[in-house]
């Protein structure tokens, strides 16, 4: 952000506003750092405008939330500049042992102050984005509930000793409906029925997300080439990280995306954790099962599965998975990036 699109210490207002559900708990402090702004705001459109649409400019500082996008996106409206804090990076929020509205956004405010790094601030997606990317959303929350349901049916069949067959979950209401006990048939019937309804709406979002893509997105197209990406973890791909220039290096896109290793080094010690996971969950477990993918028995020969399953024999599979996963995030933003025709064996051709 250039410097005449910022407020400094020696000017204007810093403002820390803490999100609720209804409402948001205001401090501003002066440039001095005094508190000489308390209040509260409405969580609607209409009371973020009331409150901040016609008064100066000021550096307001928010918790990354439920809330948040659409109130950074009106305070930038009203010409504020808006930082967007990452409060689980900020232990003197999420650890506080005086821990209320109030006091989270005096600390929001004076943080904001003294040099908004110190807030660990986020970007959000833009409005057509995150309106595109609700599509993906509510098409992952239904295969969630007909996985529960397809559980329950097995289950339940299985506690009378009985067992229904092996098959898809898009053909389960069709194969396994006519199987099941007489005497369960009251109890799962409408189980089953729903079922079937949840297929045909998933099979609707399949046909909207391929829309999308073909479209509205078509750079995801560079990014199935690699087999095992289909249209919807190369859109959600697209939509999640929206430029591939902000971004320096390709690499960058596994840490953001949580599936790099947490790190704890201190001394001598130098100590790798668990990947921090700190990223987009729905992208990251959607690369996690392409890496399931690339490495199973269906995976198509490439310089990824070599790598990956060299990896698999050294170590556990679950981190080779991870790994797969992470190194295949790199692999979609560089093809992104730069638009190359995949080369799914170039490595091994080099090196022979």
């Amino acid at each position: 952000m250039s410097k005449s699109n910022t407020i400094s210490q020696g000017q204007g207002r810093f403002i820390g506003m803490d999100l609720s559900d209804k409402q948001g708990t205001v401090v501003g402090l002066d440039p001095e750092g005094r508190v000489v702004e308390e209040g509260v705001v409405a969580m609607t459109p209409a009371g973020v405008d009331r409150y901040f649409g016609r008064r100066e400019r000021a550096r307001i500082a928010i918790e990354a939330g439920t809330h948040s996008p659409w109130v950074s996106r009106a305070l930038e409206a009203a010409g504020h500049e808006v930082i967007v804090a990452n409060s689980r990076q900020i232990p003197l929020i999420f650890r506080s042992n005086r821990k209320n509205d109030r006091v989270d956004a005096a600390s929001l405010a004076r943080l904001a102050r003294l040099d908004p790094q110190l807030l660990h601030p986020m970007k959000h997606r833009s409005q057509t984005a995150q309106e595109d990317l609700a599509v993906l959303r509510s098409r992952d929350a239904l295969v969630r509930v007909r996985t529960s349901l397809i559980n329950h049916v097995r289950g339940t069949v299985k506690a009378l000793g009985h067992r229904l067959p092996s098959c898809s979950a898009a053909s389960f209401a069709a194969r396994a409906g006519d199987l099941i006990p007489e005497g369960l048939r009251p109890a799962l019937d409408s189980v089953v029925e729903m079922i079937a309804g949840l297929t045909a709406r998933i099979g609707d979002y399949d046909g909207k997300v391929e829309e999308l893509a073909r479209t509205r997105y078509r750079e995801a197209g560079v990014m199935r080439q690699v087999n095992g990406v289909g249209p919807l973890t190369s859109l959600a791909f697209v939509l999640t990280l929206e430029d591939p220039a902000k971004f320096r290096r390709s690499r960058d896109v596994g840490a953001f995306l949580g599936l790099t290793p947490r790190q704890r080094q201190s001394g001598a010690t130098n100590l790798q954790l668990r990947i921090s996971k700190a990223g987009d969950a729905f992208l990251r477990r959607l690369l996690v099962q392409c890496a399931h993918y690339v490495l199973g028995p269906f995976g198509q020969d490439c310089d990824l599965r070599r790598w990956g399953m060299k990896l698999a024999s050294a170590k556990t599979r679950k981190r080779a998975i991870a790994a797969v996963a992470r190194k295949l995030a790199v692999l979609l933003h560089r093809l992104w990036a730069t638009g190359e025709v995949y080369e799914p064996l170039r490595q091994a051709a080099i090196a022979a």
